[in-house]
């Protein structure tokens, strides 16, 4: 939803429990997995190639004019899933023990993301490649979400000493496009499902509570 936001796209949303998926979505989805855009009755799947559908259909452009930045920007979008594994560790690391390793791990996700800013952007920013969102933000912006509401109380400082991805986090998760693309309790969900986890996280959400 963060594509459709940033093109100003009307649409209609449903949103779906992922823990009691319906016949009728299993059925559009066929990794079973959101989102799925549909189109004129035709479902569209998977996040990037929802992403690159609307940036070919419409405007305005969200990728870069210039083709080998456009291909440098698609390669750092295919570096997401390796990014998000070593995140989500981070997140469900079952006790305080575990962290250093977790956040080692993460923390050689976030140096690449940092130099490939200092490298491929050549401006202030906020965001990747300069001051408006690019399919590169919508790509890494609910992961960067996810790991900012974590750090309000985790604090393990896995940001700390990369000002450009911090700085680049805080843009990210104070823009409309990305505030507004989840549901007004997710951030109650998401904590609550760390909590039930019974993660490292989870347990100084809840110490934190009581």
């Amino acid at each position: 939803m963060i594509v459709l936001r940033a093109k100003t796209v009307e649409f209609q949303v449903t949103y779906i429990d992922l823990s009691d998926k319906p016949d009728w979505f299993l059925e559009i989805s066929p990794h079973g997995k959101v989102p799925v855009l549909v189109v004129d009755g035709t479902p569209l799947f998977e996040s990037n190639a929802i992403a690159e559908f609307l940036e070919e259909t419409v405007d305005p452009p969200l990728h870069p004019r210039d083709p080998v930045q456009r291909a440098r920007n698609r390669a750092w979008t295919d570096f997401v899933p390796t990014f998000s594994d070593d995140v989500y560790d981070l997140f469900w690391c079952e006790n305080e023990a575990e962290l250093p390793e977790r956040l080692a791990a993460a923390r050689e996700r976030i140096a690449k993301l940092e130099a490939a800013i200092a490298e491929e952007r050549g401006n202030d920013g906020p965001y990747f490649n300069g001051d408006g969102i690019s399919l590169v933000d919508a790509a890494y912006a609910p992961f960067l979400h996810r790991l900012a509401i974590v750090e309000e109380k985790a604090k393990t400082g896995v940001l700390d000493g990369f000002p450009l991805v911090s700085a680049w986090t805080d843009a990210l998760v104070s823009d409309t496009c990305v505030t507004e693309s989840v549901h007004e309790s997710f951030r109650d969900r998401f904590v609550g499902n760390l909590v039930s986890r019974g993660c490292y996280a989870g347990a100084i959400f809840a110490e934190a509570a009581e």
